[in-house]
């Protein structure tokens, strides 16, 4: 019994997975080990086509460092499970200790000696769910806040330009990023093609409606001046108060004060 609850403890299986491991291993503690990885090796290329749209997302801040780690599973049954929180949690604070600086340099990250890869498909073995790193972002900034909506499904992280911001005016501002997705800080900053798209959109539509050619390029640039309300972070109306924009909000606080970046990881469709 010592043992099977060693084994557990080393690998997060179940207790009779544990046990039938050290049968089948004959007592040897590295053979059953290696057993218990193996079986989470084939329960993954069993489910490698099988969808992953649950899991877990979570966020965190170290000085001027910010990260979010999501980690994807089958069903919300696992994913609210304390061990794959755990699992997340452990990723994330790889990401913190080793700042990496892709999703493939943090999968082969190490923790206690195995890279995050093969601590995901060990879990993958466990569970018997598909499991896979399903996102990683990060930013740095002389303030950073994060933000994790209730569930663990959607996190935010925001850049402030200055230190000290106060508390809850970066939190106010993470929870807008949660709340009203925008795809950019200012409007200069929106890809260049999601602009022509955004501009050919409304002169089709515009065209369906019999609107004469003439007036085509001001009705596109109107429907772009919209687009910038709507997806702009800073022009944004602020959602505790829609009489100010998030860039009045932030100048009344300090007339220099703005946001140099934000990231946005959402498990759900918005």
């Amino acid at each position: 019994m010592a043992d099977i609850t060693h084994l557990r403890k080393m690998t997060g299986a179940g207790m009779m997975d544990c046990k039938n491991a050290l049968n089948e291993a004959e007592g040897d503690f590295d053979k059953a080990i290696e057993i218990i990885r193996k079986r989470g090796q084939a329960v993954a290329a069993k489910r490698e086509d099988r969808e992953a749209s649950e899991g877990c997302v979570l966020a965190a801040v170290a000085g001027d460092f910010a990260a979010i780690v999501a980690v994807k599973c089958e069903t919300d049954f696992v994913a609210k499970g304390p061990d794959f929180i755990a699992l997340t949690k452990s990723i994330l604070d790889a990401a913190f200790e080793n700042k990496p600086a892709t999703a493939d340099d943090l999968l082969a990250t190490l923790i206690d000696g195995r890279p995050v890869s093969e601590l995901i498909t060990d879990r993958i073995g466990i569970t018997g769910e598909k499991m896979e790193l399903g996102a990683y972002e990060y930013l740095s900034a002389p303030t950073t806040v994060a933000y994790i909506h209730p569930g663990n499904k959607l996190a935010t992280i925001v850049g402030f330009n200055q230190p000290n911001v106060e508390a809850q005016v970066a939190k106010d501002v993470a929870m807008q990023v949660a709340a009203m997705n925008p795809i950019s800080v200012t409007k200069e900053t929106i890809p260049s093609e999601i602009l022509e798209r955004e501009k050919k959109i409304a002169r089709e539509k515009a065209i369906e409606q019999g609107k004469p050619e003439a007036i085509l390029d001001r009705i596109a640039e109107g429907a772009l001046t919209k687009y910038y309300k709507d997806y702009t972070l800073l022009m944004q109306d602020f959602i505790k108060d829609s009489k100010f924009t998030i860039d009045d909000y932030l100048k009344n606080r300090d007339k220099n004060l703005t946001v140099t970046g934000f990231k946005r990881v959402n498990l759900k469709e918005d």
